[in-house]
């Protein structure tokens, strides 16, 4: 059902951060939309927002009571979630660029899922729009394997390491530049690359792949160095934190580490906070590449998906089974990718 109406639609905000302020501030551009309520957990705090002491709130009823969709920007699998659901179960579409609560507890969201009225573009590469493509034209592409670089903190600081700055140097930077968070382990660990992947392996190739099982195939970038990386250099090659999924004996599965690239490989990123996704399937290979962290750019991705519910048009279709692995898949050795 379209939101359409002659009067704005009423927007509740969950977060007020970096992304949270951004959007904040983009949705004030548009008449057709309001901001009507914002959640924090604490409203003294200077934050970048107008009319805050209008806006504020620390009672997340108040935000769901008085919105017509209510878009989340809190992150994580706790209080974010339980939101989440209670505006659900209200009959609300919600916008949510959490991408730990989908990889976690995506079974949760399933009905909202099936409905429509999740909306989940911002969750994974920021402003680079991927879950449209592989939930929508992709699907008639069977996968035969997918490659992508999906942290932009990660290929900063390998960037970095490449130009022969010392590990804390390039992440102190990208902390600076608002890449990094100031706890970065997510990050740097390859726990924010592998909550996107799971996402996308969801949507792609196998709806109950499981975290665990993700969780299980990763590994960061904490222990290179910036010896290691320019000798990569030095060898025509360029190091990234890269997410695949691939087929094998017993299906699918996924991997999350730092590997070794040809410097001309359409997943090396030089040193710009950039994710690229590589799609091969039976209709060809698809690159998609963009801008893979910041606030605006991740605020202009949910903004977009606001406006596609305000327009009437659905959140992502989930998969109903997992897709059979290919027979061409058997050519495939990967080995183009060898680990860092």
């Amino acid at each position: 059902m379209s939101l359409e109406s002659h009067a704005p639609l009423r927007v509740g905000l969950l977060g007020v951060g970096t992304v949270g302020s951004a959007f904040a501030e983009l949705v004030a551009a548009r008449p057709e939309l309001r901001l009507v309520k914002a959640l924090v957990r604490d409203p003294a705090k200077p934050r970048r927002i107008a009319r805050a002491h209008d806006l504020l709130t620390t009672d997340p009823d108040e935000v769901i009571a008085s919105s017509d969709l209510v878009v989340e920007l809190m992150g994580g699998t706790g209080v974010a979630v339980e939101v989440m659901r209670e505006a659900l179960d209200r009959g609300l579409s919600v916008v949510t660029a959490n991408k730990a609560a989908l990889a976690e507890r995506w079974h949760e969201f399933a009905g909202a899922l099936k409905t429509g009225r999740l909306y989940i573009e911002a969750s994974v590469m920021a402003g680079t729009p991927v879950i449209g493509p592989i939930a929508g034209v992709l699907r008639g592409s069977a996968p035969h394997e997918i490659h992508a670089v999906l942290n932009g903190t990660c290929s900063f600081v390998l960037g970095r390491l490449a130009q022969g700055a010392c590990y804390d140097a390039a992440l102190a930077e990208a902390q600076r530049r608002g890449y990094a968070e100031a706890d970065p382990t997510l990050d740097v660990s390859g726990i924010d690359a592998a909550h996107k992947l799971a996402i996308l392996a969801r949507l792609t190739v196998d709806p109950d792949l499981s975290w665990e099982q993700v969780r299980h195939g990763t590994s960061g970038i904490e222990r290179l160095r910036s010896g290691s990386v320019q000798q990569a250099m030095g060898e025509g090659e360029r190091i990234e934190l890269v997410g695949s999924i691939v087929p094998d004996r017993s299906g699918w599965s996924t991997s999350v580490r730092p590997v070794r690239l040809p410097a001309g490989h359409p997943l090396v990123t030089g040193d710009e906070a950039r994710a690229t996704l590589l799609y091969r399937g039976a209709g060809g290979e698809v690159i998609m590449s963009g801008p893979g962290a910041g606030g605006v750019e991740t605020a202009s991705a949910v903004l977009g998906e606001v406006l596609a519910a305000l327009a009437g048009r659905p959140g992502p279709a989930p998969l109903t089974a997992a897709v059979p692995v290919p027979v061409e898949a058997a050519r495939y050795d990967h080995g183009e990718l060898q680990p860092a």
